[in-house]
């Protein structure tokens, strides 16, 4: 499995690099440009990545818009919904109204609140077949 984390709490971004570096590849950027970024560097060069933790209030460019460019990246190169990144979205922000605008408007794979639970983590991953619990 190949991973991003785009978080920039540093103690929720080690938890997610440790966490998932155990089953593979685990690359860490701390705002949504450079998610941005890293995602279309991986389709550039083959190598996409399976996973993307996604926080929703970082810096520079908000966990949200780089959702939206991301999906939009993936249909600029024909990617399929069966074949596009796992995106979970993380935020300290239990709303409903994010939870509908990531999920129904933004093309997000899971929403996940803080503090992250990570055995429901995993779990979510196994669901997607990216790892065997």
């Amino acid at each position: 499995m190949k991973a991003l984390v785009a978080e920039d709490d540093f103690t929720s971004r080690q938890l997610l690099q440790k966490l998932l570096s155990a089953y593979g590849q685990c690359d860490v950027v701390v705002n949504g440009q450079e998610a941005i970024e890293a995602h279309a560097l991986a389709l550039e060069t083959n190598e996409p990545y399976n996973l993307i933790c996604l926080d929703i209030m970082m810096p520079v460019v908000d966990g949200m818009e780089a959702l939206k460019a991301i999906r939009t990246k993936e249909m600029s190169y024909s990617i399929s919904l069966q074949q596009e990144v796992k995106i979970v979205m993380t935020t300290a922000l239990d709303s409903p109204r994010d939870i509908i605008e990531a999920h129904y408007g933004g093309g997000c794979t899971d929403y996940l609140v803080k503090p992250l639970d990570t055995k429901k983590l995993l779990k979510l991953i196994s669901n997607y077949g990216l790892i065997t619990e």
